[in-house]
């Protein structure tokens, strides 16, 4: 699965960031862990997300694109990135809220 698509590539530029409650774009976990990143913003230049990050620690920060895909190409590691092909962009405070993060 490809985890960034010329499609969401594109909603990322339509949608400024806000300061208070932002929208968060898209969503990518590994299904066997508790590891999630919220990505609220995307600079293709760099391929940096912005987000809000629920592993070890539940907090913002920023992540990579290569960043996520090498842990997909690591085969010691039964870990793989996935993009929610569900996920529907909405406020942080309703996304964390309805995942009970």
């Amino acid at each position: 699965m490809k985890l960034l698509t010329k499609e969401l590539e594109e909603k990322f530029k339509k949608v400024g960031t806000a300061k208070e409650d932002p929208l968060v774009i898209a969503k990518f976990f590994t299904p066997m862990s508790n590891w999630t990143w919220y990505a609220i913003s995307y600079v293709s230049k760099t391929k940096i997300f912005f987000g809000y990050v629920c592993g070890m620690e539940n907090e913002f920060g920023y992540f990579s694109l290569q960043e996520l895909e090498e842990i997909n190409k690591d085969k010691s590691t039964i870990q793989n990135v996935e993009r929610d092909i569900w996920f529907e962009p909405d406020r942080l405070s309703v996304v964390l809220k309805r995942e009970n993060k």
